[in-house]
C-alpha cells in the first residue's frame, strides 16, 4: 500500500534498489546531495546534478525537464554516507517561471524496480521559492527510510547547498544552472501542432519508453544505457547548433495498422516498426528500445521465480527437519521428496513462460534486424552494400549487440543517440571474461583499435558530407595496421599525431575549438567564429593512453571529456585502465564519464534496474568482408570536392 506523505512524515523503506520519479508542471533541475551521519555534505563529489550526474548508488538527469527518473541504489553508497536528499530547483536564464509557487505543486514518488508506489509527496504550499529539498532518505539502526521534506530556499540552489554545510556552494550552484544551459541551448524548437493531414516526416524521439506500445511483457523502468530525455526549449540556431535537426518533443502517432490481429489464444505476428513514432526509423528505435525492455524483465521475473523456488525448498526442509520427530524412519526423505518436486513444478512453469516471451523476441528479432535501417545495422547486413552518403544526421547509432546467458542467441542492438551525449572508452586491458582471458593481451590491444576504428567509420559514415571529422592521436604509432582503413581512404582530418609534439598541437586546437564555441554560444554571437574554424563535429580517437602525455596533455583531455559534447568534440579512449594508475584518482572523473565497450564479449554493463549483467559484444566486420573499405570509400569522395 502507498503512503502518502505529509511534510515531515517518514515511511520505511522495504527495499534498497528504488526509483524516485519527479512530475513538475514546468522543467526543472533535480539532483541529490549525499551527507554523512551529521548531515553534512563533504564536498562537491557527495553532489550528482545535471554537471556531473552519476555518483556510487545514484544517477540523476543531465538537464531540465518536467518529468525526472533518480535511480537509487542505497547499497551502493559510500559508507560514510547516511543520508540522501534529493533537490528541486528551477533552471535560471532560460526564460521561465522564477518561483515555484507560480507552477503547480511537484509531486514527488519513491517507487520499487517494477515501478509499485511505495511512497508519495505533493510539495504544497511554496511561493517565493526557487529551490526545494524534496525528500529525505536516510538510515537509522540498519535501516533505511525516507522522509517528505518539503523545505523551500527564496535564494536558490546556493543558499539551499550552503544549508547543507557545503564550502563554495554560490559557485557550484552556478557551474549547476550552467550544466542546464548548456543542456538547453542543445536542444531545439518544439514542432507546432499537427493537423491531421501533416506530413508525417520526422526522426526525433520521444521520452522512453513509449507510451502505449504493445508489448510481450509489462513495461519496466527506463532502460542501461542511452534513451535521453527529449530537448525542452529553442536554441539560438546558427552554425554551431549541435541538436539533432527534427527531435520532437510532442507525442508520436501510433503505428499503422500492418498486420492483421492475432487469434484468440495465439501469440501477435511480429512486425518490423510495431512502435510509435513519426518516422520508421525513429519506430524501429523504439522497438529495439521496448525488446530490450522486454528481455530484461522477463528474465527478471525468471530469476526471480527459481530463487522463490529455492528459497520455498529450503525454508520447507529447515522447518521439516527442525523436528528430531521427522527425521525417523521415512518422514525426512518423503519431505525432502515432496520439496524438491515442488521446487521442480516452479522451476518448470517459470522457464515455459520464459521461453514462450524468448520465442516471441526471437521471432521478433528476425523481423526487426533485416529492416533497419543504416546506422543500426550491424556490418554483415545487406543494407550496407547499398550504402549512400547521407543528407542528414540520423537519431541514432549502433555500436553492437546486448545479450543475456538465459539466451545467448537473442541479440538486442545497443544503440547511443546522436549527437553523441557522451564519449566512449574502448578498453584494451584484460578483463574477466572468458573471450578476454582467453586472448593474448598484444591482440586485445589490436582489436581495441580495431573496434574503434570500425565506430569511428559508423559515425563518419551516418552523417552528412564534411559534418563530422575524425581526429586520431597515436604517440608511439603503434596502431598503423588498424588505423590503415581510415588513413589509405583519405577519410581522417589529418595524419594521425605522434609524438609529443603531436599531441600538444591536437589538444592545443580542439582545446581552444570548444573555448570559442563555448564563448560564442553564451554571448550568442555565433557568426563571430573565426572563419577557419571548423564548427561539424569532431572525434578525438586516443590510441594507448597514458603513454606520450604530460600533466597538461592529461588535463586538456579531461577538459574534453567534460566539456566537448555539449559543443560537438567528443572523445573515444583506446586503453587500459591499469595503465594508467599512476595518476591516481585524478583520472576517475574521465572514466566514469566515458561509455565503456570492449573489443571482445564481456558481461561489465550493468543494468541498474533489474540487476543483470548485460553481455556486450561489439559489431564485427565479416571475416574477408571489404565493407569498411567501401563505405569508407564513399566518405572519403564525398567529402573532397568540398574540401579546399
Amino acid at each position: 500500500m502507498t503512503a502518502e506523505l505529509v511534510r515531515g512524515q517518514n515511511h520505511t523503506l522495504p527495499q534498497t534498489r528504488l526509483e524516485i520519479r519527479v512530475s513538475a508542471g514546468t522543467p526543472v533541475v533535480a539532483g541529490a546531495t549525499l551527507g554523512d551521519e551529521n548531515g553534512t555534505v563533504r564536498g562537491t563529489e557527495w553532489i550528482a546534478h545535471p554537471g556531473s550526474p552519476r555518483l556510487p548508488g545514484i544517477e540523476v538527469s543531465g538537464q531540465a525537464a518536467a518529468d525526472h527518473r533518480l535511480a537509487v541504489d542505497l547499497d551502493a553508497l559510500p559508507a560514510p554516507v547516511h543520508r540522501v536528499t534529493v533537490l528541486l530547483a528551477l533552471p535560471t536564464g532560460v526564460g521561465g517561471p522564477v518561483r515555484f509557487g507560480a507552477v503547480a505543486a511537484p509531486f514527488v514518488s519513491v517507487t520499487g524496480l517494477d515501478g509499485t508506489e511505495i511512497a508519495t509527496f505533493t510539495l504544497t504550499g511554496l511561493d517565493t521559492e526557487s529551490a526545494v529539498a524534496a525528500l529525505e532518505l536516510y538510515r537509522r539502526q540498519g535501516a533505511w527510510k525516507v522522509r517528505a521534506v518539503g523545505q523551500g530556499y527564496a535564494g536558490g540552489l546556493d543558499a539551499m547547498l550552503a544549508d547543507q554545510g557545503l564550502s563554495g556552494a554560490a559557485e557550484l550552484a552556478r557551474s549547476i544552472q550552467d550544466a542546464v544551459t548548456r543542456a538547453t541551448a542543445r536542444s531545439v524548437t518544439p514542432p507546432p501542432p499537427r493537423t491531421p493531414d501533416a506530413d508525417r516526416v520526422g526522426s526525433g524521439a520521444g521520452p522512453v519508453p513509449p507510451p502505449d506500445v504493445p508489448r510481450t511483457a509489462a513495461q519496466p523502468p527506463e532502460p542501461l544505457a542511452e534513451p535521453a530525455t527529449p530537448p525542452s526549449a529553442a536554441t539560438s540556431g546558427g552554425p554551431i547548433d549541435y541538436a539533432h535537426p527534427r527531435r520532437r518533443t510532442t507525442a508520436p502517432p501510433p503505428p499503422p495498422p500492418t498486420a492483421p490481429p492475432a487469434e484468440p489464444g495465439r501469440p501477435a505476428q511480429p512486425v518490423a516498426g510495431d512502435a510509435t513514432g513519426w518516422s520508421m526509423d525513429e519506430r524501429l528505435y523504439n522497438q529495439i528500445w521496448g525488446m530490450f525492455e522486454d528481455l530484461a524483465r522477463t528474465t527478471a521475473a525468471y530469476r526471480s521465480a527459481v530463487d522463490f523456488a529455492e528459497s520455498r525448498m529450503e525454508q520447507e526442509l529447515e522447518r521439516t527437519l527442525s523436528d528430531p520427530r521427522s527425521r525417523i524412519g521415512g518422514a525426512a526423505d518423503r519431505a525432502r521428496a515432496q520439496a524438491r518436486t515442488k521446487r521442480d513444478e516452479l522451476t518448470t512453469r517459470a522457464r515455459e513462460a520464459l521461453d514462450r516471451d524468448l520465442a516471441q523476441l526471437a521471432a521478433e528479432a528476425a523481423v526487426v534486424e533485416p529492416a533497419l535501417p543504416t546506422p543500426f545495422a550491424g556490418w554483415d547486413n545487406p543494407v550496407w552494400h547499398a550504402y549512400r552518403v547521407p543528407m542528414e544526421i540520423p537519431m541514432a547509432l549502433r555500436i553492437g549487440d546486448l545479450h543475456l546467458p538465459e539466451n545467448p542467441g537473442l541479440r538486442i542492438p545497443l544503440l547511443v543517440r546522436l549527437p553523441l551525449e557522451r564519449g566512449i572508452w574502448v578498453d584494451s586491458g584484460r578483463t574477466s571474461s572468458e573471450d578476454a582471458a582467453l586472448t593474448d593481451a598484444a591482440r586485445l590491444r589490436v582489436l581495441a583499435m580495431e573496434t574503434a576504428v570500425a565506430h569511428a567509420a559508423r559515425l563518419l559514415a551516418v552523417y552528412p558530407a564534411d559534418e563530422f571529422s575524425v581526429h586520431v592521436i597515436d604517440p608511439a604509432g603503434s596502431a598503423a595496421g588498424a588505423l590503415a582503413p581510415l588513413v589509405r581512404s583519405g577519410a581522417l582530418a589529418g595524419p594521425p599525431a605522434a609524438g609529443a609534439g603531436g599531441v600538444a598541437s591536437v589538444l592545443a586546437r580542439l582545446t581552444r575549438r570548444v573555448d570559442l564555441v563555448q564563448m560564442a554560444i553564451r554571448a550568442g554571437a555565433a557568426d563571430s567564429l573565426p572563419p577557419d574554424l571548423d564548427t561539424g563535429e569532431q572525434l578525438l580517437i586516443v590510441n594507448d593512453f597514458p603513454h606520450g602525455f604530460d600533466d597538461r596533455a592529461v588535463t586538456q583531455l579531461r577538459y574534453l571529456a567534460d566539456e566537448g559534447p555539449s559543443v560537438g568534440v567528443h572523445l573515444m579512449m583506446v586503453a587500459d585502465r591499469e595503465d594508467a594508475r599512476a595518476y591516481g584518482p585524478v583520472l576517475d572523473p574521465l572514466w566514469r564519464s566515458l561509455l565503456r565497450v570492449t573489443p571482445v564479449a564481456d558481461d561489465h554493463l550493468a543494468d541498474p534496474w533489474v540487476g543483470h549483467a548485460w553481455t556486450y559484444e561489439p559489431s564485427r566486420i565479416p571475416p574477408g568482408s571489404r565493407v569498411l573499405e567501401q563505405v569508407l570509400a564513399q566518405v572519403a569522395a564525398a567529402r573532397r570536392p568540398r574540401q579546399p
